[in-house]
């Protein structure tokens, strides 16, 4: 349910706060006083788009707030799905702002989110219907999704069924036009397939392999360089020159020397010993440097065949995947493909069998959902035909027409169209076909009453609906209006006194100038005060004694049941 409405600096209104209520809440106010500004704010909230003009005057922002409460556990599931916390309290609170430079700040519950998140989960919230926006009604392809609300029994798992055998057979069907399709084209597609196989099978790649491959190429690039300086290396460390010992040669000579100075003072000996060990692993250590550089040999036939090595595996990433794992992945998905098509006379065979289970469970299925939706059909029919003669369409005729679809859908073999004989004598025919706007409002309104039980929508906003109706009319328009109030809350902008005096919570909007500004005004009428606005939509220039009478008697109307 919508509790509040925040607005500021948005068009004519400078800043405004309504507190809304449960049931009927009325707004009226002179033509272009700014009623339709408050709908127009709150779609913009909830992610609509607005033009040029919505921003007031020499600002530099608009705000939006809309505060809701919510009964709903799912919601709050859909919040958090959207990494938005929900309130203790069962509140949500959604604020947008437009800045002069045309961009906009949308929130929910403090949490900053994408416009097309605020209209995914605004769907949620409220259903707003204007003098226009009715016409979704006049659309057959909404029409099964209406219906469906109204299925009683197992409908859910029926469809749920159905829906799992509809998937099932489509993947089999996708399956067998791959084995079944054109002949050539399967052909083409196994050579380049075995192609494929065979050279990566020819390349024998290992996942360590280039890693290894790439050390190797470096030492064997420099080997030159390589086997100089190991060589140096072991002639200053080992075997020494002529005119130099080596570094062993000297070490060697320091650790006799300190042999006989242990000898003269034990002081020294923990040194002669370090030393001693020194000698030996550099001894070790040249062995070991001599050895290598011994064994050190400059091929280049085998720097050649490590170059070649690497391309191929270069080669095989380049085409089948930017990794070796990637290549030796691709090579399984292609080996399983072959399978499948090397296999593909038994596979048809087993797909077809398959397929022949799913049709005949697909078809049990939809006849279940077309008996559940005829029979559904008949029902709400005449609950919309009763609701019509309400409000003075006494001899409106309503079909739910469930026809067989030339091809299978998600949503099972039925085609539903809603048709409508307005009038004694006529044909029946699509709701598009209905000429009268106040016959379509009347159509929309009487829908919508039976739909209340089955919507979870809780805030329902008619926007000047009643165009086209009057007197008698407008009375059982404003009374069934009043009815859906007692389940759900309603936002209606009228004209008309016969539903405004229907209010559970009155609203008048005015505009008014001040300081040399235009404002537009919200405010919350009382007992009083309403029944005087109702009179004065009678129509009077001046109200009378006789209309505010008028209006009282309408107000002390509002509980009377319909006629």
């Amino acid at each position: 349910m919508l509790e509040n409405l925040h607005i500021k600096n948005v068009a004519l209104i400078e800043e405004c706060q309504v507190s809304f209520g449960k049931g009927l809440n009325i707004l009226t106010g002179e033509t272009g006083a700014g009623k339709s500004m408050l709908i127009d704010s709150l779609q913009f909230a909830l992610g609509g788009r607005m033009g040029k003009d919505f921003l007031r005057r020499d600002q530099k922002m608009a705000l939006v707030e809309a505060l809701f409460s919510i009964k709903d556990s799912g919601f709050e599931n859909k919040l958090l799905e959207n990494g938005i916390e929900p309130e203790e309290d069962g509140t949500v609170l959604i604020s947008r702002t437009l800045s002069d430079t045309g961009k906009s700040v949308c929130r929910i519950n403090g949490s900053m989110v994408t416009i097309s998140m605020l209209r995914e989960l605004a769907t949620d919230l409220i259903d707003i219907y204007g003098q226009h926006e009715h016409q979704s009604l006049l659309n057959p392809s909404k029409h099964i999704r209406l219906l469906d609300r109204f299925c009683n029994g197992d409908f859910d798992k029926v469809l749920e069924a159905y829906k799992k055998s509809y998937d099932k057979r489509k993947e089999i069907d996708a399956q067998l036009e791959k084995l079944m399709g054109d002949e050539a084209q399967r052909e083409q597609r196994m050579d380049i397939l075995n192609f494929q196989k065979e050279e990566i099978e020819n390349a024998a790649l290992s996942p360590t392999e280039e890693e290894d491959l790439i050390e190797k190429k470096k030492r064997l690039t420099h080997m030159e360089r390589l086997i100089r300086l190991t060589i140096e290396s072991t002639n200053l460390l080992y075997d020494g020159s002529e005119d130099m010992p080596s570094a062993c040669d000297n070490v060697s000579m320091a650790v006799g020397k300190l042999r006989e100075c242990a000898a003269l003072d034990t002081a020294i000996e923990g040194y002669y010993n370090d030393l001693e060990d020194v000698y030996a692993r550099l001894e070790d250590i040249s062995r070991e440097i001599k050895r290598y550089a011994q064994n050190l040999e400059d091929d280049p036939s085998e720097l050649e065949r490590v170059e070649e090595r690497l391309q191929t595996i270069y080669k095989m990433k380049r085409k089948y995947g930017g990794s070796v794992e990637a290549v030796l992945e691709f090579y399984h998905k292609i080996s399983k493909e072959i399978e499948f098509f090397s296999n593909s006379q038994e596979r048809v065979i087993q797909l077809s069998t398959a397929r022949e289970k799913e049709q005949h469970l697909l078809e049990a299925s939809a006849r279940q959902l077309t008996a559940l939706r005829e029979a559904a059909a008949e029902r709400v029919a005449k609950q919309i035909e009763e609701s019509l003669k309400d409000m003075e369409m006494n001899n409106a005729r309503f079909y739910i027409q469930v026809t067989p679809r030339d091809e299978w859908n998600a949503m099972g073999k039925d085609k539903v169209e809603f048709l409508i004989s307005p009038n004694k004598g006529e044909d029946l025919k699509p709701l598009s076909k209905i000429a009268s706007g106040g016959e379509m409002s009347r159509v929309m309104l009487a829908l919508k009453a039976v739909l209340v039980d089955a919507d979870e929508i809780e805030t329902f906003i008619f926007d000047e609906i009643d165009t086209g109706v009057s007197g008698r009319t407008a009375a059982k328009v404003g009374k069934k209006m009043s009815l859906i109030g007692e389940k759900r809350q309603i936002l209606c902008i009228t004209h008309l006194p016969q539903i405004a005096a229907m209010a559970d919570k009155h609203f008048l909007i005015e505009k008014k100038t001040m300081n040399d500004q235009t404002l537009t005004i919200v405010k919350t009428l009382d007992e009083e005060t309403s029944i005087g606005e109702v009179a004065r939509l009678m129509g009077s220039t001046t109200v009378t004694q006789a209309t505010l009478t008028a209006a009282k008697e309408l107000r002390e109307g509002k509980k009377s049941s319909i006629c």
